[in-house]
C-alpha cells in the first residue's frame, strides 16, 4: 500500500489509514520488519486519532443546571476552570 500524504490530515482520513493497515496486517502476508513497520505506523495513526479526539470533547457545550433548576450551558474550558484546582 502506498500511503498518500495530504495537505492537511483529517481524523477521517487518519482512521481510513488505521483501519487500511489494520486489514492488511490481518492478512498476515508481511515479512515481521514490514509488519512492524505497518504497526508503527498503525500507532502514529492512532495517537493522531487520540489527539484529535482531546481537542474535540475540549471544544464539546456543557449543559448544567443550577439549583433553581435552569439550564446553562458553557464550553468545557470554561467548566474545567471551575473544576481544576491549581497545585
Amino acid at each position: 500500500m502506498v500511503i498518500k500524504m495530504a495537505k492537511k490530515r483529517t481524523f477521517e482520513s487518519a482512521m481510513q489509514e488505521l483501519e487500511e493497515i489494520v486489514r492488511e496486517l490481518e492478512s498476515g502476508h508481511f515479512s515481521l520488519e514490514d509488519a512492524i513497520k505497518k504497526f508503527e505506523m498503525g500507532m502514529k495513526c492512532a495517537k493522531f486519532c487520540e489527539e484529535k479526539l482531546d481537542v474535540a470533547q475540549k471544544q464539546i457545550t456543557l449543559l448544567t443546571t443550577d439549583a433553581d433548576g435552569n439550564v446553562s450551558e458553557e464550553f468545557f474550558e470554561s467548566i474545567k476552570k471551575h473544576i481544576v484546582k491549581p497545585h
